[in-house]
């Protein structure tokens, strides 16, 4: 259930303060390494993270989750960057927060009532696993003591609750450990091995580049791509959290606030980002709940790297890793192995073939498109399927059951005798359903195929809707109808 304004900021502030901090910890390599891969500055992904969660926190849709600068965002920011460098990311950046804004004012959101529940766990599974082989280059093969870092990690965090729950597990071994590592000496990977932190705040500025079509012609391909892999992200997280915290959401309100929150971004040199399933695991996991952890998660951010940077940079890398790998565990639905022995065969196909396709393209929407579209293949598949009886009373009668539409137009044909001459040709209704234009003309084929044997045709049973299309759209009511030469 929806909560009040107050609870939802004021609601679980100690919760929801521990937990953005950890979140602010935690965002940092993540920003760095997605402003690598989208080849801009480091302080580009960290501005855009600390925009966006503060941002989100007030016009957001969905209490607890975190937005901030995100991979799959990155990875579609490749090709504008290395042709026409940050500013046009900038502008493409401003660009895609109209468009989101566009999207959540014409309630975009309702499109997610489309996505079937067995892409949806493939599309968790998938981020799961990206999450995991995103932590591999930072402790495979590196030292025994990354390993031990790790592991140590992993202990404090699953071990620890069991005993004291008043600070997050994961906050406690970032903090112990980091301690550990900065005074032992120990050869280990840091934060600052990613990339150069500069201490201060982002300003205000417009983006350097001409305001004229051409420049419209080349950031619009990318601002829409960007603003619909946003919002599918955002969109499928926030019903993650949902069923995380049991409460509801407003989507389209998340929509128009992932606009607002990339629209001023782009003005404040950061890049375009959407909410983070990691992250937003992390934050509910660690007892976030409310927009306070939000926007905990946003100043402490920019609080590390304009005061602490000199500390956060020390921060080992392996201890983030054992975060993260908590956070894929976490997300990874481990019913889904019984769920492929109890459902249909088809969505178990579908689960699968979400989960690879995301693996292997590294692009979520990718997946989740072909998931849909595998879903709508084997859903029409399933109810194209139509029977015609043939029954031999006072008129040669055929009762027709199932649905009529282009998918099952050619089996419909091949069931009619068409060789019978002079009698009267009843074609019952009753159980089917006409549902567009290619089942109205099979109708007509079999009609006017067995009118010109001379045979007398009725259709009954048509539904209200089956009716009216027919009436739209039927050859055979005309007196003078003849078969389509084609």
């Amino acid at each position: 259930m929806k909560q009040s304004l107050k609870t939802q900021w004021f609601g679980n502030i100690r919760g929801d303060i521990l937990s953005g901090i950890l979140v602010a910890i935690a965002l940092i390599p993540e920003a760095i390494a997605f402003s690598i891969i989208a080849g801009v500055d480091p302080m580009v992904g960290l501005y855009a993270s600390f925009s966006i969660a503060v941002i989100i926190a007030f016009v957001g849709g969905r209490p607890g989750m975190i937005s901030a600068a995100t991979g799959a965002m990155a990875l579609l920011m490749v090709p504008l960057v290395r042709d026409h460098g940050l500013e046009y990311l900038l502008a493409a950046t401003i660009l895609t927060g109209v468009i989101q804004l566009l999207f959540g004012v014409f309630k975009v959101a309702k499109v997610m009532k489309f996505i079937p529940r067995a892409v949806m766990i493939g599309f968790v599974n998938a981020l799961a696993i990206l999450i995991f082989m995103a932590q591999v280059p930072h402790f495979i093969g590196i030292n025994t003591m990354t390993y031990v870092f790790v592991a140590i990690t992993l202990a404090i965090i699953y071990i620890v609750p069991r005993f004291f729950k008043a600070i997050p597990a994961p906050l406690i071994a970032l903090v112990v450990l980091t301690v550990v590592a900065i005074y032992s000496g120990f050869e280990l990977r840091t934060v600052g091995d990613l990339g150069t932190i500069s201490q201060t705040l982002p300003s205000f500025l417009l983006p350097d580049v001409p305001f004229n079509l051409q420049t419209l012609s080349i950031i619009f391909p990318y601002s829409l791509a960007l603003a619909i892999v946003g919002l599918l992200e955002s969109l499928l997280t926030a019903n993650i959290v949902d069923d995380m915290t049991d409460t509801t959401s407003d989507k389209n309100k998340e929509a128009r606030g992932q606009g607002i929150a990339n629209f001023i971004t782009g003005f404040f040199g950061g890049m375009a980002g959407c909410a983070m399933i990691g992250q937003s695991v992390i934050n509910v996991k660690s007892g976030g709940r409310g927009r306070l952890s939000a926007l905990v998660a946003g100043t402490f951010l920019m609080f590390l790297i304009i005061v602490l940077g000199n500390v956060v940079v020390q921060i080992p890398m392996p201890v983030l890793v054992g975060i993260m790998i908590m956070v894929s565990i976490g997300t990874f639905d481990w019913a889904s192995f019984t769920y492929l022995k109890k459902a249909p065969k088809t969505d178990s196909i579908v689960m699968v073939a979400t989960v690879a396709i995301v693996v292997y393209t590294h692009d979520l929407s990718i997946g989740v498109l072909a998931g849909v579209l595998l879903s709508a293949i084997f859903f029409v598949s399933k109810i194209s399927k139509i029977k015609v009886e043939k029954r031999l009373l006072d008129a040669t009668q055929y009762r027709v059951e199932g649905q009529l539409f282009f998918a099952s137009v050619e089996d419909f044909l091949e069931k009619f005798d068409f060789d019978i001459e002079r009698e009267k040709v009843v074609i019952d209704f009753t159980d089917a359903h006409i549902w567009d234009d290619s089942g109205v003309g099979a109708v007509d084929r079999v009609v006017l195929k067995f009118r010109e044997n001379a045979n007398e045709v009725e259709v009954t049973g048509l539904d209200a809707g089956s009716q009216k299309l027919v009436d739209q759209l039927a050859i055979f009511k005309s007196s003078n109808a003849k078969l389509p030469t084609h």
